[in-house]
């Protein structure tokens, strides 16, 4: 089968045609689109209404599950994590973040695809790592590559709580999941470039500075991060897919709806952090 690659910027994004997800996928049909990931950061397939078993069996072919510890209440099963949102802004989303950093290994990858969508809005954006490293001085740059930063799970899952979106407990989240550290830059395994690795919802200090350089350092690259030289924007419509590089992707859930939003996202899982 001959895939259809469509870049949709210089930094980041391509729509993928001429394949059926819906199909048990040859090796060479995963090997392209692994290889346009990898190019690409994030695809976007239209028109694939896929079961819950046929979004699994798309993902498995990436490599092994992993298991989202941020369940919501509206999903019956761990492996698919199931957003049902009316007004979603505040709800954590609506940061620029990658998927649960907090884990000693987070998700390699993200596969969301959208099953109810509201009459206007619910684009989400999406930011190259890579490009918002590179953009950075190089100064900078050799600063940070020496760096390390503290993941923790308590502000999304205040939000996700606040919000009724889950019946888990901050207390039982917090002993599950401790705060761990990772680099503030991390070298992709599979393409050797750098990016960096800090997040709005999960990243809370940098270690080993004091708290003066760390209210003006992390604030910095966080917002740094959302530079639109460094983004792609992703009109979601019935059946449509994102599939992202979590290693190397951040993403952003545009609040601007009023009406039901469903989604329904499978995570694969990734080494350690690197």
């Amino acid at each position: 089968m001959s895939i259809e690659v469509t870049p949709l910027t210089a930094a980041i994004g391509a729509e993928v045609a001429g394949v059926d997800l819906r199909a048990p996928l040859d090796d060479d049909t995963v090997a392209a689109v692994r290889a346009a990931l990898l190019r690409h950061l994030v695809l976007f397939f239209r028109d694939q209404p896929l079961s819950d078993d046929e979004h699994l069996a798309f993902a498995l072919r990436f490599g092994p599950l992993s298991v989202p510890p941020l369940a919501t209440k509206y999903q019956d099963r761990p492996t698919v994590t199931v957003l049902d949102q009316v007004q979603p802004k505040g709800e954590g989303a609506d940061e620029w973040h990658s998927d649960n950093t907090f884990m000693d290994r987070p998700p390699m990858g993200s596969i969301l695809r959208a099953v109810q969508l509201p009459t206007v809005g619910g684009d989400t954006c999406f930011a190259s790592m890579y490009a918002a490293y590179e953009a950075l001085s190089p100064p900078l740059q050799t600063l940070v590559e020496h760096l390390t930063a503290v993941h923790d799970v308590t502000k999304p899952m205040r939000k996700a709580i606040a919000a009724g979106h889950t019946t888990l407990t901050l207390a039982e989240m917090q002993e599950r999941w401790p705060p761990v550290e990772h680099p503030v830059v991390v070298t992709h395994p599979e393409t050797g470039r750098k990016g960096l690795f800090v997040n709005r919802n999960s990243t809370t200090a940098i270690v080993g500075v004091t708290e003066r350089e760390n209210d003006t350092l992390l604030p910095f690259l966080l917002d740094h991060a959302r530079s639109p030289e460094f983004q792609c924007r992703f009109h979601w419509e019935p059946d449509s897919i994102a599939f992202w590089d979590n290693r190397c992707v951040q993403h952003y859930a545009v609040a601007d709806y009023v009406e039901r939003r469903v989604m329904r996202r499978v995570t694969i899982d990734g080494p350690p952090v690197g």
